[in-house]
């Protein structure tokens, strides 16, 4: 009789929603985990049948998929909830975040705020997240300590423009950084400038050439609000879209965040140039940015991924949230954005489209063989989200990230059954509370 291979974990769930390669719902299978990767994906007798694995998680009325991707947030930022949000963004931004950062932002803030920031998202089932916000260094610290798969923004402005100090980043600086993360397993880094009406050609193409020579990534906000693009128009003669490209930037490798106020030509030249998109929803809606034709993107073949931005203006980070909204804004939309965005569609945004745009989608983002365990566990048994008819369906419009049981990041257990376990939740209770009192304050 053939031995049994060793392994470190099976996860037998009621429902398997791997995401990729197929857009399917199985139930009685499971998935293998060892060393904190899939090695097995199947019919749970076939798993029986020729793993041997040391821990079995059975969970009868949960469904088991990737773990949701944060794809743009300022993850410190959680510290600063609470202040008064009235959009438009840019006047909101100088006249109250401005005088905020400058009072309070510091490295401890940056570091300490990312850390809560983690605990919160690995209890929402978010595994991943795209950062982009002061003090890169710190965020990335507190990441690789947490164990937890970050893309840390490296932000990039002129400096003669720049009105904020801790805003800054040569680009010197930036490749010690890259140099001291780059053979991290939790940490990547990006190259982040801003909005393209606030930075030159010049610096745009430096920026483009020292991405080339590390092979670095870009992601930059586009096409955010309606005045970026007047803005750009009026000082370049072309929309924002259309002068990134005449500089070289748009092609694999790059992210454009936002994508609020497209034209028909704006989507037809992100397919043909192989960016890929993150929309923020929450954010974008409540400023009244606009909101991204995320169904539209999908359809011409444009990866698109979900993101919270600031918790200032998401309140709660929340991918699950973020799909759902971007699910039912597609079924609200008309012209050229007038298409329904499916709850698979959707749930493929919160997962592997963000993956994808954050340049993990050959690591994480779906249940696949050979890439890292990211998954989560979502409970389904509760009256809200019965009966279950299609399990997409009900992961998007039933669950909530109150409904996350169980969460793995590269097979190690972040949250098991609603407790969590990658940090002291006492110890994080006492320092949101040490923050908010100091915030308080001095406010």
């Amino acid at each position: 009789m053939q031995s049994k291979e060793p392994a470190d974990l099976l996860i037998a769930p009621r429902w398997l929603l791997p995401i990729a390669p197929a857009p399917d719902t199985f139930e009685r299978h499971g998935v293998v985990v060892d060393r904190g990767r899939i090695v097995g994906v199947g019919a749970l007798a076939d798993l029986e049948a020729r793993f041997e694995p040391r821990e079995r998680v059975l969970r009868p009325d949960h469904v088991l998929m990737p773990g949701f991707v944060n794809a743009h947030t300022r993850a410190s930022m959680m510290l600063l909830r609470g202040l008064p949000v009235q959009g438009p963004l840019m006047r909101w931004w100088r006249e109250t975040v401005a005088p905020a950062e400058l009072r309070w932002v510091n490295p401890d803030f940056v570091r300490e705020g990312t850390q809560l920031a983690i605990a919160e998202m690995l209890r929402a089932g978010i595994t991943a997240f795209g950062e982009s916000y002061l003090f890169p260094d710190e965020a990335a610290r507190a990441a690789a300590a947490a164990r937890v798969r970050a893309v840390i923004g490296l932000p990039v402005q002129d400096a003669e423009n720049s009105s904020n100090p801790h805003s800054v980043t040569q680009l010197a600086r930036a490749e010690r950084l890259w140099d001291d993360y780059k053979s991290n397993p939790w940490v990547s880094l990006y190259f982040a400038p801003p909005p393209s009406y606030a930075i030159s050609d010049a610096a745009l193409t430096h920026v483009r050439s020292v991405a080339d020579e590390i092979d670095a990534r870009i992601a930059m906000p586009v096409h955010e609000t309606e005045v970026e693009v007047r803005d750009t128009l009026s000082q370049h003669g072309r929309r924002p879209l259309q002068r990134l490209a005449d500089l070289g930037l748009l092609r694999p490798g790059f992210t454009a965040v936002h994508m609020n106020r497209l034209d028909p030509a704006d989507l037809e030249l992100a397919h043909e140039t192989g960016i890929a998109v993150v929309a923020c929803p929450q954010s974008d809606l409540r400023l009244g940015s606009g909101w991204t034709p995320v169904a539209r993107l999908q359809e011409r073949g444009v990866p698109v991924g979900l993101g919270s931005d600031s918790p200032v203006t998401a309140g709660a980070l929340d991918v699950l949230a973020e799909a759902r909204l971007a699910a039912q804004l597609a079924s609200a939309r008309q012209g050229i954005e007038a298409r329904p965005l499916s709850a698979y569609d959707a749930l493929r945004a919160a997962t592997l489209g963000g993956a994808i745009a954050l340049g993990l989608g050959a690591t994480c983002g779906s249940i696949e063989v050979g890439k890292s365990a990211d998954l989560v566990c979502i409970d389904l048994g509760s009256l809200a989200c019965q009966p279950v008819v299609s399990v997409a369906e009900a992961v998007l419009f039933s669950a909530t990230r109150q409904n996350v049981s169980d969460v793995w990041v590269a097979g190690r257990a972040a949250v098991a059954q609603g407790r969590l376990l990658a940090f002291d939740e006492q110890e994080q209770r006492h320092l949101l509370q040490q923050w908010a009192a100091r915030i308080r304050m001095t406010g």
